[in-house]
């Protein structure tokens, strides 16, 4: 009998965690509409550590983005 109710146990605290990480997934995907672009873009405007990097480095993948379709527009 105490091995039976252990097993129900268990596996009803399985299920309700499940339930859980479902509604979270609903939750973390309706809350998260950025892109990591706009992400990035909103904290090089922040006054943290190394925000000016971030917008250095969004700078230089815009360079090296116009080059490769430079490069690709050549015939």
């Amino acid at each position: 009998m105490r091995r039976v109710l252990i097993t129900l146990a268990a596996m009803s605290a399985v299920l309700v965690g499940g339930a859980c990480a479902d509604s979270r997934a609903e939750y973390d995907a309706a809350v998260d509409t950025l892109t990591r672009r706009q992400k990035d873009s909103l904290i090089s405007t922040m006054p943290i550590p190394g925000a000016k990097g971030v917008q250095r480095a969004q700078d230089a993948a815009d360079k090296l983005r116009a080059r490769a379709a430079d490069h690709d527009t050549i015939r």
